[in-house]
């Protein structure tokens, strides 16, 4: 039985050097992370986990932000005096 290969937005993962960053979220995003991996690995023939797609689709998220790109997006923010 070969049914249809779904497009998903996220496209294959390129490797890249990483830096660990820990972060928590509800329930129901996790769930729909781990969906979305099984997804993605079916879809791409590559097991990956939900931590290793959240980086790329957060910068695919700020690829597509408008705002952010017209703002300072190339510029690093100095951090605040205390």
């Amino acid at each position: 039985m070969n049914t249809p290969t779904k497009k998903l937005r996220l496209g294959p993962l390129p490797k890249t050097e990483t830096v660990k960053l820990t972060f928590a979220c509800p329930v129901s995003l996790k769930a729909d992370l781990e969906h979305y991996a099984a997804l993605h690995a079916q879809t791409y023939g590559e097991a990956v986990d939900a931590a290793t797609l959240i980086p790329h689709m957060l910068e695919a998220f700020m690829a597509g932000d408008r705002g952010f790109r017209r703002g300072n997006a190339g510029k690093a923010v100095p951090p605040k005096p205390c």
